[in-house]
Protein backbone atom coordinates (compact mmCIF):
# COMPACT_ATOMS: atom_id res chain seq x y z
CA UNK A 1 0.00 0.00 0.00
CA UNK A 2 1.21 3.48 -0.86
CA UNK A 3 1.36 5.71 2.22
CA UNK A 4 0.28 9.32 1.85
CA UNK A 5 2.12 12.31 3.23
CA UNK A 6 0.41 13.77 6.32
CA UNK A 7 0.39 17.48 7.01
CA UNK A 8 2.00 19.09 10.03
CA UNK A 9 -1.46 20.16 11.20
CA UNK A 10 -2.68 16.57 11.16
CA UNK A 11 0.30 15.47 13.24
CA UNK A 12 -0.34 18.25 15.78
CA UNK A 13 -3.98 17.18 16.09
CA UNK A 14 -2.88 13.55 16.52
CA UNK A 15 -0.48 14.60 19.29
CA UNK A 16 -3.11 16.72 21.03
CA UNK A 17 -5.64 13.86 21.12
CA UNK A 18 -3.00 11.37 22.32
CA UNK A 19 -1.72 13.70 25.03
CA UNK A 20 -5.14 14.89 26.21
CA UNK A 21 -6.77 11.45 25.98
CA UNK A 22 -9.93 13.05 24.69
CA UNK A 23 -11.21 14.57 21.45
CA UNK A 24 -13.10 17.16 23.48
CA UNK A 25 -10.04 18.29 25.50
CA UNK A 26 -7.88 18.25 22.37
CA UNK A 27 -10.41 20.47 20.61
CA UNK A 28 -10.38 22.95 23.51
CA UNK A 29 -6.57 22.95 23.56
CA UNK A 30 -6.42 23.63 19.82
CA UNK A 31 -9.33 26.05 19.80
CA UNK A 32 -11.30 23.99 17.25
CA UNK A 33 -14.58 22.16 16.99
CA UNK A 34 -14.61 18.49 17.98
CA UNK A 35 -15.78 17.57 14.48
CA UNK A 36 -12.74 19.29 12.96
CA UNK A 37 -10.38 17.39 15.29
CA UNK A 38 -12.09 14.08 14.57
CA UNK A 39 -11.99 14.75 10.82
CA UNK A 40 -8.23 15.53 10.93
CA UNK A 41 -7.49 12.26 12.75
CA UNK A 42 -9.67 10.27 10.34
CA UNK A 43 -7.88 11.79 7.34
CA UNK A 44 -4.48 11.06 8.92
CA UNK A 45 -5.44 7.43 9.50
CA UNK A 46 -6.65 7.20 5.90
CA UNK A 47 -3.40 8.60 4.54
CA UNK A 48 -1.26 6.29 6.65
CA UNK A 49 -3.52 3.28 6.14
CA UNK A 50 -3.43 2.65 9.88
CA UNK A 51 -5.84 2.89 12.78
CA UNK A 52 -4.25 5.18 15.37
CA UNK A 53 -6.97 5.14 18.03
CA UNK A 54 -9.31 2.38 19.23
CA UNK A 55 -12.66 4.11 19.68
CA UNK A 56 -15.03 1.18 20.05
CA UNK A 57 -16.21 0.29 23.53
CA UNK A 58 -14.68 3.34 25.12
CA UNK A 59 -15.70 6.95 25.41
CA UNK A 60 -12.02 7.95 25.39
CA UNK A 61 -9.72 7.33 22.42
CA UNK A 62 -7.01 4.78 23.21
CA UNK A 63 -3.83 4.55 21.15
CA UNK A 64 -3.53 1.38 19.10
CA UNK A 65 -0.23 -0.42 18.76
CA UNK A 66 0.40 1.47 15.52
CA UNK A 67 -0.54 4.76 17.21
CA UNK A 68 1.94 4.15 20.01
CA UNK A 69 4.63 3.27 17.49
CA UNK A 70 4.13 6.50 15.54
CA UNK A 71 3.64 8.81 18.52
CA UNK A 72 7.36 9.36 19.13
CA UNK A 73 8.04 10.03 15.46
CA UNK A 74 5.22 12.56 15.34
CA UNK A 75 6.65 14.36 18.37
CA UNK A 76 10.08 14.49 16.74
CA UNK A 77 8.68 15.97 13.52
CA UNK A 78 6.63 18.59 15.39
CA UNK A 79 9.59 19.41 17.62
CA UNK A 80 11.91 19.89 14.66
CA UNK A 81 9.42 22.22 12.99
CA UNK A 82 9.02 24.18 16.23
CA UNK A 83 12.81 24.57 16.42
CA UNK A 84 12.91 25.77 12.80
CA UNK A 85 10.18 28.34 13.46
CA UNK A 86 11.93 29.54 16.63
CA UNK A 87 15.19 29.96 14.69
CA UNK A 88 13.36 31.94 11.97
CA UNK A 89 11.74 34.21 14.58
CA UNK A 90 15.16 34.75 16.17
CA UNK A 91 16.64 35.79 12.85
CA UNK A 92 13.83 38.27 12.34
CA UNK A 93 14.45 39.65 15.82
CA UNK A 94 18.19 40.08 15.21
CA UNK A 95 19.24 37.22 17.49
CA UNK A 96 22.33 35.28 16.46
CA UNK A 97 21.54 31.89 14.91
CA UNK A 98 24.78 30.58 16.43
CA UNK A 99 27.30 31.70 19.05
CA UNK A 100 30.86 30.42 19.23
CA UNK A 101 32.36 30.90 22.68
CA UNK A 102 35.87 30.23 23.96
CA UNK A 103 36.72 30.50 27.66
CA UNK A 104 39.91 30.45 29.68
CA UNK A 105 40.71 27.33 31.73
CA UNK A 106 40.94 29.65 34.74
CA UNK A 107 37.16 30.18 34.71
CA UNK A 108 35.71 28.25 37.68
CA UNK A 109 33.76 25.21 36.54
CA UNK A 110 30.67 26.17 38.52
CA UNK A 111 30.64 29.61 36.86
CA UNK A 112 30.91 28.11 33.38
CA UNK A 113 28.21 25.54 34.08
CA UNK A 114 25.81 28.15 35.47
CA UNK A 115 26.24 30.43 32.46
CA UNK A 116 25.82 27.59 29.95
CA UNK A 117 22.73 26.27 31.74
CA UNK A 118 21.18 29.72 31.74
CA UNK A 119 22.10 30.26 28.09
CA UNK A 120 20.35 27.07 26.98
CA UNK A 121 17.22 28.06 28.88
CA UNK A 122 17.22 31.68 27.63
CA UNK A 123 18.24 31.10 24.02
CA UNK A 124 17.04 27.61 23.03
CA UNK A 125 17.14 28.53 19.34
CA UNK A 126 20.79 29.70 19.36
CA UNK A 127 23.30 26.95 18.59
CA UNK A 128 26.20 27.27 21.02
CA UNK A 129 29.73 26.08 20.21
CA UNK A 130 32.16 25.95 23.13
CA UNK A 131 35.94 25.70 23.39
CA UNK A 132 38.13 25.84 26.51
CA UNK A 133 41.64 27.25 25.99
CA UNK A 134 44.56 28.58 27.98
CA UNK A 135 46.12 32.01 28.10
CA UNK A 136 46.71 33.58 24.65
CA UNK A 137 44.82 30.84 22.80
CA UNK A 138 41.53 32.45 23.86
CA UNK A 139 42.34 35.71 22.10
CA UNK A 140 43.80 33.84 19.14
CA UNK A 141 40.46 32.11 18.50
CA UNK A 142 38.62 35.42 18.60
CA UNK A 143 41.09 37.09 16.25
CA UNK A 144 41.02 34.29 13.66
CA UNK A 145 37.21 34.23 13.70
CA UNK A 146 36.76 30.73 15.11
CA UNK A 147 35.13 32.28 18.20
CA UNK A 148 32.66 35.15 18.33
CA UNK A 149 33.55 36.08 21.90
CA UNK A 150 36.17 34.96 24.37
CA UNK A 151 36.37 35.09 28.14
CA UNK A 152 40.08 35.25 28.81
CA UNK A 153 43.00 36.54 30.79
CA UNK A 154 45.28 39.55 30.46
CA UNK A 155 48.05 38.12 28.31
CA UNK A 156 46.83 39.46 24.98
CA UNK A 157 43.82 41.56 25.93
CA UNK A 158 45.33 44.82 24.65
CA UNK A 159 45.72 43.56 21.08
CA UNK A 160 44.88 46.24 18.52
CA UNK A 161 42.28 44.00 16.86
CA UNK A 162 40.31 43.34 20.04
CA UNK A 163 37.72 45.12 22.10
CA UNK A 164 37.82 44.29 25.80
CA UNK A 165 35.41 44.52 28.71
CA UNK A 166 36.78 43.68 32.15
CA UNK A 167 34.42 41.33 34.01
CA UNK A 168 36.35 40.18 37.10
CA UNK A 169 39.33 38.14 38.21
CA UNK A 170 40.28 34.76 39.65
CA UNK A 171 42.63 34.56 42.62
CA UNK A 172 45.78 32.51 41.99
CA UNK A 173 47.69 31.02 44.93
CA UNK A 174 50.99 29.11 45.13
CA UNK A 175 50.43 25.57 46.42
CA UNK A 176 52.16 22.24 46.91
CA UNK A 177 51.42 18.83 48.41
CA UNK A 178 51.75 18.69 52.21
CA UNK A 179 54.91 16.55 52.00
CA UNK A 180 56.64 18.83 49.48
CA UNK A 181 59.88 20.39 50.84
CA UNK A 182 58.49 23.92 50.53
CA UNK A 183 55.34 22.95 52.46
CA UNK A 184 57.44 21.43 55.28
CA UNK A 185 59.42 24.63 55.88
CA UNK A 186 58.26 26.83 58.76
CA UNK A 187 59.50 29.83 56.78
CA UNK A 188 60.57 29.74 53.16
CA UNK A 189 63.75 31.81 52.64
CA UNK A 190 64.07 34.13 49.63
CA UNK A 191 65.12 32.29 46.50
CA UNK A 192 64.24 28.83 47.86
CA UNK A 193 61.24 28.41 45.53
CA UNK A 194 63.56 28.85 42.54
CA UNK A 195 65.42 25.68 43.54
CA UNK A 196 62.33 23.48 43.29
CA UNK A 197 60.49 22.23 40.22
CA UNK A 198 57.64 24.56 39.26
CA UNK A 199 54.64 23.32 37.31
CA UNK A 200 53.61 25.96 34.79
CA UNK A 201 50.58 26.26 32.55
CA UNK A 202 51.89 26.62 29.01
CA UNK A 203 50.54 28.82 26.26
CA UNK A 204 50.23 27.19 22.83
CA UNK A 205 49.33 30.43 21.09
CA UNK A 206 51.87 32.00 18.73
CA UNK A 207 50.55 35.39 19.86
CA UNK A 208 52.35 35.03 23.19
CA UNK A 209 55.12 32.62 22.21
CA UNK A 210 58.18 33.03 24.41
CA UNK A 211 56.47 35.09 27.12
CA UNK A 212 56.65 33.97 30.77
CA UNK A 213 53.76 34.23 33.21
CA UNK A 214 54.52 33.96 36.96
CA UNK A 215 57.51 31.65 36.41
CA UNK A 216 60.07 31.78 39.25
CA UNK A 217 61.95 28.48 39.12
CA UNK A 218 64.72 27.69 36.66
CA UNK A 219 63.44 24.10 36.52
CA UNK A 220 59.87 23.84 35.34
CA UNK A 221 57.48 21.52 33.59
CA UNK A 222 55.12 23.14 31.13
CA UNK A 223 51.62 21.69 30.90
CA UNK A 224 48.91 22.64 28.46
CA UNK A 225 46.24 21.02 30.68
CA UNK A 226 45.31 22.71 33.96
CA UNK A 227 43.71 19.47 35.16
CA UNK A 228 46.99 17.59 34.64
CA UNK A 229 48.84 20.30 36.55
CA UNK A 230 46.35 19.93 39.39
CA UNK A 231 46.94 16.16 39.58
CA UNK A 232 50.74 16.49 39.54
CA UNK A 233 50.64 19.11 42.29
CA UNK A 234 48.58 16.79 44.51
CA UNK A 235 51.09 14.01 43.81
CA UNK A 236 53.91 16.19 45.16
CA UNK A 237 55.84 16.47 41.90
CA UNK A 238 56.30 20.23 42.13
CA UNK A 239 54.77 23.50 43.23
CA UNK A 240 52.79 26.04 41.24
CA UNK A 241 50.07 28.66 41.10
CA UNK A 242 46.47 27.50 40.85
CA UNK A 243 43.08 29.26 40.70
CA UNK A 244 41.66 29.26 44.23
CA UNK A 245 38.14 28.03 43.28
CA UNK A 246 39.64 24.91 41.70
CA UNK A 247 41.70 23.91 44.76
CA UNK A 248 39.55 25.20 47.63
CA UNK A 249 38.42 21.68 48.56
CA UNK A 250 42.02 20.38 48.42
CA UNK A 251 43.12 23.11 50.82
CA UNK A 252 40.21 22.37 53.15
CA UNK A 253 41.08 18.66 53.48
CA UNK A 254 44.86 19.11 53.42
CA UNK A 255 45.59 17.53 50.02
CA UNK A 256 47.32 20.77 49.06
CA UNK A 257 48.98 23.44 51.19
CA UNK A 258 49.02 27.15 50.48
CA UNK A 259 52.63 28.34 50.30
CA UNK A 260 53.81 31.60 51.81
CA UNK A 261 56.70 32.67 49.58
CA UNK A 262 58.76 35.84 50.08
CA UNK A 263 58.50 36.57 46.36
CA UNK A 264 54.72 36.70 46.86
CA UNK A 265 53.69 35.17 43.53
CA UNK A 266 50.09 35.15 44.71
CA UNK A 267 48.16 37.23 42.25
CA UNK A 268 44.80 37.78 40.70
CA UNK A 269 44.16 36.75 37.13
CA UNK A 270 42.07 39.48 35.48
CA UNK A 271 39.38 38.24 33.13
CA UNK A 272 37.85 40.12 30.23
CA UNK A 273 35.27 39.55 27.57
CA UNK A 274 36.98 39.83 24.18
CA UNK A 275 35.60 40.33 20.70
CA UNK A 276 36.89 41.63 17.39
CA UNK A 277 36.60 45.34 16.81
CA UNK A 278 34.97 44.87 13.44
CA UNK A 279 32.14 42.72 14.86
CA UNK A 280 29.53 43.91 17.34
CA UNK A 281 28.30 41.27 19.84
CA UNK A 282 24.65 40.33 19.33
CA UNK A 283 21.97 39.95 22.02
CA UNK A 284 22.97 36.39 23.00
CA UNK A 285 26.66 37.33 23.21
CA UNK A 286 25.88 40.40 25.30
CA UNK A 287 23.77 38.27 27.64
CA UNK A 288 26.62 35.76 28.04
CA UNK A 289 29.12 38.52 28.86
CA UNK A 290 26.83 40.00 31.52
CA UNK A 291 26.18 36.56 33.02
CA UNK A 292 29.88 35.70 33.26
CA UNK A 293 30.46 38.99 35.09
CA UNK A 294 27.58 38.39 37.50
CA UNK A 295 28.55 34.77 38.22
CA UNK A 296 32.22 35.65 38.72
CA UNK A 297 31.30 38.32 41.27
CA UNK A 298 29.25 35.77 43.23
CA UNK A 299 31.82 32.94 43.12
CA UNK A 300 34.18 32.46 46.15
CA UNK A 301 37.83 32.84 45.20
CA UNK A 302 37.17 35.47 42.56
CA UNK A 303 37.52 39.19 42.76
CA UNK A 304 36.01 42.06 40.81
CA UNK A 305 38.84 43.98 39.13
CA UNK A 306 36.92 46.41 36.99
Amino acid sequence: MEVGQPSLDQLRVFLAVAEEGSFNRAAKRLGRAISVVSYAVTNLESQLGLSLFAREGSRSPVLTEAGRALLGEARMVAGDVDALLARARSLHAGLEPELSLTVDVMIPGEVLAAVLRGFQATFPSVALRLAVDALGAVAARVLDGSADIGIGGPVIAEHVGLERQAIGAVELVPVAAPDHPLALMASVPPGEARRHLQLVLSDRSVLTEGREFSVLASRNWRLADLGAKHVLLREGLGWGNMPLPMIADDLAVGMLVRLVLPENPQTSYPLSALWRRDIRPGPAAQWAIAEFEAKLRACPGTAAEI
